[in-house]
């Protein structure tokens, strides 16, 4: 069962903030800058959080992980798009 997550960071080194931006590339189906949608299982979320853990300083930088409620409807504004798929296939 995959659920969707909000993920922000606020990473204070350019590089690290890289490395963190092009991971989490990976998995976004929505977003921008320092915020993206990603629609995980249970054991993607383990392994993206044990890896942001690696590549973030916890001293400086910043992560917040939200489970977004499916039950909500979302409200986008200007060129907004909410993802909605009701299956998922990675290529």
């Amino acid at each position: 069962m995959r659920t969707q997550y909000l993920v922000a960071y606020d990473v204070s080194n350019s590089r690290r903030r890289y490395k963190v931006c092009r991971y989490l590339t990976g998995f976004k189906v929505g977003g921008q800058k320092s915020v993206f949608e990603i629609w995980v299982t249970p054991a993607e979320l383990a392994l993206i959080r044990a890896e942001l853990e690696r590549l973030l300083d916890a001293e400086e930088d910043r992560l917040h992980i939200f489970a977004l409620d499916p039950r909500m409807t979302p409200h986008c504004l200007g060129n907004g798009k909410h993802f909605d798929q009701t299956f998922f296939s990675i290529l």
